[in-house]
């Protein structure tokens, strides 16, 4: 997945529909909200089990629902000038330090 070129892509969808005056991050995050409660939403009366097993209509409406929360997220981060494979990789190096492996067993 090249993350640069979806953020093009995005900016020049909303650039066409003359949405950019809209999409602050602000706005973003606030949409995002919105789809991401769209996510939990199928799984909303699911058991843990049945929340592994979907079937291919709920699969793909999940992805759907995966793909609105991505382009947000996305669009919050170019609109802020963040960027993201750097972000994900200080992340990852911080939460190595917060939750270190644990002692193996003797």
């Amino acid at each position: 997945m090249d993350i640069a070129d979806l953020q093009h892509r995005l900016r020049g969808f909303a650039a066409t529909r003359q949405w950019d005056p809209y999409l602050t991050p602000k706005n973003l995050a606030m949409a995002l909200v919105v789809e991401a409660a769209e996510l939990v939403e199928i799984f909303q009366w699911m058991t843990a089990e049945e929340s592994q097993q979907l079937d291919g209509a709920t699969r793909e409406h999940l992805g759907e629902e995966i793909a609105d929360v991505l382009m947000y997220l996305l669009q919050i981060a170019d609109r802020a000038g963040v960027d993201v494979p750097n972000a994900v990789e200080r992340k990852l190096v911080l939460n190595a330090k917060k939750y270190p492996e644990p002692d193996a067993p003797a």
